[in-house]
C-alpha cells in the first residue's frame, strides 16, 4: 500500500509541476486556464489520496468546494476568452518581437526611400519647369 501511495504522490507532483510550467509558458490565455485547471484537479486528487490513506471522510466537503471552484473558474475564464480577439493577451517570444521590430524598421526604410524618390522627382519637375519658364 505504501508503494502505491508514494507512486501516486510522485505522479501527482510531476503533473502539478508540468502544469505549472505550461501555465508559465502559455502562449495563450486558454493554455494557462487549462494548466491551472489541471493544478486544481491535482490538488483535489492529492487531498483525496490523503483522505484515503488516513481514512478520513471529513475532507469530502473540501474536495467538493475545490472541485466547484475549479469548475466555475474554468467556465468563467472560457467565457471571457471566447470573446477575446485572436492574438490578444498572448505573450510574444523574443524571436517574434525581434521579427516584428525588423519588419517595422524595414517598412520605415521603404517609406523613407519613397519620400526621397518623390522629393527627387519633385525637384526634377521644378527644375524642368524653372528651365522652361526662362
Amino acid at each position: 500500500m505504501t508503494v502505491v501511495v508514494i507512486v501516486s504522490a510522485v505522479l501527482l507532483a510531476a503533473a502539478a509541476a508540468m502544469a505549472l510550467i505550461r501555465a508559465e509558458k502559455g502562449p495563450s490565455m486558454l493554455d494557462r486556464t487549462i494548466a491551472l485547471d489541471i493544478v486544481v484537479s491535482v490538488l483535489v486528487a492529492a487531498i483525496a489520496l490523503y483522505a484515503a490513506v488516513d481514512r478520513r471522510a471529513d475532507v469530502v466537503p473540501i474536495l467538493v468546494v475545490l472541485s466547484l471552484v475549479g469548475f466555475i473558474g474554468s467556465v468563467t475564464i472560457s467565457r471571457f476568452a471566447s470573446v477575446e480577439p485572436e492574438g490578444e493577451g498572448r505573450v510574444r517570444t523574443r524571436e517574434e518581437i525581434a521579427a516584428e521590430e525588423a519588419e517595422r524598421i524595414r517598412a520605415e526604410e521603404e517609406a523613407e526611400q519613397e519620400r526621397r524618390a518623390r522629393r527627387a522627382k519633385d525637384a526634377e519637375r521644378a527644375a524642368k519647369d524653372h528651365g522652361e519658364g526662362h
